[in-house]
């Protein structure tokens, strides 16, 4: 019996010191962790891991906005292949744009529009605090504050934010649904206001931009019709689509808003809708938030007309 009681004790103590030592050396989960146990981070789980940054990512005095594996899609890495087949500092560029080097939870953002914050990829990103809630770039955090063990912060976002060094006219001139408007611009610039050089300065600006089709639809089917207008009206026309400062679509409230020609458009947030003062019918906002170095551009489906 006494031999028993002794082998009992030797057991109970080497569990007891076995716990124990397991609690000394367990470390607190870090953002990484989050990532890799939540099932709607698998693509940006994929990115890390390709753009080789999660050391980084356990810091614990960090503030991750982390974008859903939809807000992965709709940028257009349809799944984990599409990302390894990325350049990989493009990824890691990506990625580091969605840290920030202190810890920033929900409480402590100010109810204001595009405050500036500087991120790990020493880029700026323009947070919002309003009515409808907290947004980055006019990606909306759909859940705010989810903590790691060792502190740092996630806040949960619906669109991927994408670094841009290029200008609205470099942008512009980058899309093939743009080039109509990119005809526009430069012949516009032919005449007294410079809209090449407007669009081109620090700015900020915010451009409703119409689209090849809008131009059409406009009475102006190519670059050659485009051409053949006066540059000073096109110039009237362009800038009536120009409102100054970063407007993302979260930053949108209804009313009339002043545009670089003096002029006003009425602006329905409800519906993401403008209203020029010539125009008959609404013009819809059609793509939201592609961004520039010098502003923020939205696609519309119709040509303003001042």
């Amino acid at each position: 019996m006494k031999s028993l009681n002794v082998l009992f004790l030797l057991f109970v103590s080497t569990f007891l010191f076995t716990s124990c030592g397991d609690d000394e050396v367990a470390t607190p989960k870090t953002i990484v962790d989050v990532v890799v146990e939540n099932p709607n981070f698998t693509l940006l789980e994929a990115a890390v891991l390709h753009a080789g940054v999660a050391d980084a990512l356990k810091n614990p005095s960090i503030t991750v906005f982390a974008p859903t594996d939809d807000a992965f899609r709709a940028a257009g890495f349809a799944n984990a292949a599409a990302i390894q087949a990325a350049d990989k500092n493009l990824i890691a560029s990506i990625l580091t744009y969605h840290v920030v080097g202190s810890l920033v939870p929900a409480s402590a953002i100010e109810t204001k529009n595009n405050a500036e914050v500087t991120t790990l990829n020493t880029a700026k990103v323009y947070v919002t605090k309003n009515a409808a809630g907290v947004s980055v770039n006019g990606a909306k955090v759909t859940t705010a504050d989810v903590k790691a063990e060792n502190g740092a912060i996630i806040h949960i976002i619906d669109a991927v934010l994408i670094p841009e060094s290029r200008n609205i006219v470099a942008l512009a001139q980058a899309n093939p649904n743009l080039s109509l408007l990119v005809a526009a611009v430069l012949r516009a610039n032919e005449g007294a206001t410079k809209v090449v050089n407007i669009l081109s300065s620090t700015g900020p600006y915010t451009v409703f931009a119409p689209t090849n089709d809008a131009f059409i639809a406009a009475g102006f089917p190519t670059a050659a019709a485009i051409q053949a207008a006066p540059p000073d009206v096109l110039a009237g026309i362009l800038t009536y689509h120009v409102v100054s400062g970063r407007v993302y679509s979260t930053n949108l409230v209804t009313g009339n808003v002043t545009t670089a020609n003096g002029g006003t458009v009425a602006v329905n947030a409800s519906n993401a809708t403008l209203k020029g003062k010539a125009n008959t019918g609404n013009t819809n906002i059609i793509g939201v938030n592609i961004p520039a170095s010098n502003g923020v551009v939205h696609l519309i489906n119709s040509v303003l007309l001042p």
